[in-house]
């Protein structure tokens, strides 16, 4: 007979942890042209026209206003080409991204 000692074999569960999630910001400005920031909203965010004319005055009565929510490198990725088709374009527009709360 033998002297080993058995231990159970226990399960370790590994949790995933969902990815932190950022906020794309439009941030408003005094030069853009309303109607370029929605059609850019509705090509980048894939808005419909009412969707992105209320994200658009939203930005300009209160200086800034959350576009949408992603992981932090599609927010990121989003936030980069709509401020690089404004500035294609001329116009300082800017959208920045920060993590959500």
């Amino acid at each position: 007979m033998s002297d080993a000692v058995t231990t159970p074999r226990t399960k370790t569960e590994v949790k995933t942890q969902r990815p932190r999630l950022h906020k794309v910001i439009l941030v408003n400005d005094d030069y853009t042209p309303r109607e370029f920031v929605v059609v850019l909203l509705k090509g980048e965010f894939r808005m419909s026209e009412d969707q992105a004319y209320r994200v658009m005055i939203t930005a300009h009565q209160r200086g800034v206003c959350v576009v949408a929510v992603y992981i932090q490198e599609v927010a990121e990725t989003k936030a980069n080409r709509a401020t690089e088709m404004a500035r294609s374009k001329g116009y300082p527009l800017l959208f920045t991204t920060e993590p959500e709360e």
